[in-house]
């Protein structure tokens, strides 16, 4: 009875050891495929973390480059700009400056200007020109040019005009301007494609 009892004891204890040991190797084997699922699941995601991280760097990358170029081209142009407009300025503003305090030169001109306001029949006009040369035509303009012209010509002079004048007609609310400053642009117009070409190419 002994001997049956010790072994019914030792069947029990193998069996409960054999069981207790194979479900322990499962669960260690689970585990063990739960850390390794957990390790690979962070090895991607990190991977992915600086996939991304090295495409945003190339991004911003391209993005500096692209803006440091498109600035230093601004530069460039605005650069070759100023040197075009110094050097047209140089050349026509001096020229046209000249010209425009003769007032032998505004004489002719004014006549050529002032003949060709014929709309319906001969127009009284308004002339303002140079406050520094009111000496020589106001007396050439107020009798002589209105004489040959055959109308009123009411003149007015001004600090705020160099060389040059404006005309229009006395009641006509508009002037058409031949002053200092529209010729210079004018003819900065003509020399400009001449000139960049000669200075860049």
């Amino acid at each position: 009875m002994q001997n049956k009892l010790q072994e019914l004891t030792d069947k029990l204890y193998h069996e409960g050891l054999s069981k207790g040991k194979q479900e322990g190797e499962e669960i260690l084997a689970e585990a063990k495929a739960q850390s390794e699922k957990i390790i690979s699941e962070a090895r991607a995601e990190a991977d992915k973390i600086i996939a991304e991280a090295h495409r945003q760097a190339e991004e911003i990358q391209k993005k500096t480059a692209s803006d440091i170029k498109m600035a230093a081209n601004q530069s460039i142009a605005a650069t070759k700009k100023d040197i075009e407009n110094l050097i047209i300025t140089k050349i026509a503003g001096e020229e046209v400056k000249e010209k425009l305090a003769s007032a032998d030169f505004i004489k002719e001109i004014l006549q050529t200007i002032c003949s060709k306001f014929d709309n319906e029949g001969p127009q009284d006009l308004s002339v303002i020109l140079p406050e520094s040369l009111q000496k020589d035509l106001e007396p050439y303009i107020r009798k002589e040019l209105a004489n040959t012209l055959g109308r009123n010509i009411d003149a007015s002079f001004s600090k705020k005009i160099s060389g040059g004048f404006q005309v229009g007609p006395k009641d006509g609310g508009y002037f058409i301007s031949f002053t200092e400053a529209t010729f210079t642009e004018l003819i900065s117009e003509y020399l400009r494609p001449a000139t960049k070409k000669i200075l860049f190419g």
